[in-house]
This record gives structure tokens, sequence and C-alpha cells, in this order.
């Protein structure tokens, strides 16, 4: 496993000590999240980068309280589609046949099927389908920060209605869906670092099918 080292090196940082992510490392983590895979290639969220300490200091009580809001360097807030419209699904065909020298007709039988298949979802259930394509790009956005050495706690505690009229989510069609905070772990006060990280073994987590 080549990404052994830095797996085992993350952890869900309890408390950072407030230094500054290089813009390269932030760059990094950010881009590695815009390439993870997504149901048809669409994407269907937006990577919110907050710096900011006056917008952190509003998210914090949002977020129960929770200290790494404003002790992290950067907080990203993963906002997925509130649907899938046609509008939305169709810009991103034509971009992507623009991209690729393809003429719209190319795609035409694919994006009508795909735009059949959403109109047969609830907005709830268009809703639940993008929130976990922001799921996986979360993954990878861990994963490279674990790469950078930087210290990236994924957090689900916070009152999205909330978070969404605060970031103005709401006019731009999204919701949000998770808060990432990247920074790097106060070693004094972090009760978290130097216990050892706890993991099902295989032969719990895994079932093998032959």
């Amino acid at each position: 496993m080549k990404l052994e080292k830095e797996i085992k090196w993350r952890y869900a940082t309890k408390a950072m000590n407030g230094q500054k992510v290089a813009q390269d490392k932030v760059n990094a983590i950010v881009d590695a999240a815009r390439y993870a895979p997504t149901s048809s290639g669409l994407q269907p969220f937006k990577i919110l980068v907050i710096s900011n300490p006056e917008l952190k200091a509003k998210i914090t009580p949002i977020a129960y309280n929770q200290p790494q809001i404003e002790q992290a360097s950067h907080v990203l807030v993963f906002a997925a589609w509130d649907s899938y419209s046609e509008e939305r699904v169709n810009s991103f065909f034509s971009y992507s046949n623009k991209e690729r020298g393809l003429p719209d007709s190319a795609t035409d039988a694919y994006r009508t099927q795909l735009l059949g298949m959403f109109a047969n979802l609830t907005k709830d259930q268009q809703f639940a389908h993008a929130a976990r394509q922001a799921y996986i790009s979360l993954g990878f956005a861990l994963l490279e920060a674990a790469a950078q050495e930087v210290d990236a706690t994924p957090m689900e505690g916070f009152v999205n209605a909330q978070l969404d009229e605060l970031l103005g989510l709401q006019a731009k069609g999204l919701k949000s869906v998770l808060v990432v905070t990247l920074g790097y772990r106060d070693t004094d006060k972090d009760w978290l670092v130097n216990l050892k990280k706890i993991r099902k073994p295989n032969a719990e987590l895994v079932e093998v099918l032959d």
C-alpha cells in the first residue's frame, strides 16, 4: 500500500495550532478534490475555501463551537447541488464536448437518458445523490492533505440550514454537506494525537466472496 504512511499518519485532528497552510498546499488539496471521480463526471457540488477570520468566527457557533473552525488555517465547505436541473446537466455536457472538441450530438443520447433518470427522482433524492458525489471528493482531499502533511478534520456536526443562510447558498441552488478544516495539529492540546489509531481487523470488516 503506497499511501500506508500517509493514511496512518492522518486523523481527525481535535485541536489545531493556528499556523497558516501555504497556499500551494491548499491548492493541491482542492485540486485533488476536483479530480475525484463523480457520477457521469458531473461534479454536482462546489467547494468554498474560507480563510477569513471573521467568517470562520461566524461559522463556529453554527458548528456547535468546535474549536478547529477558528484554529484552522482554512475551512472548506462542500456544498452540493439542490437538484439536477436540465440547465445544469446540459451546461456540463456542452462544456465537456467543447473541451474535447466534440459536437454536442456526440453525447445527446446519453445526456437525454441521464435527464430522464433524474426526472424520475424527487428533489430530495437528487440532492442526496449529489451529496454522495461530494463525499467521494472529500476522500481525495483528505488523502492529498495527508500527502502534504496538512491536518484535515472532516465535520458533519453543524446546522446545515444556518450555514446555508450565512454563505448565501440557497440563492446559488446549493446546500452544505460537510466541512473540512485544514491546519496543523496542536500536540499539547489535542487529546487524540498520541492515541493508537483503531480500525476493525480485516477479518471483521472485509468479506471475500469467491
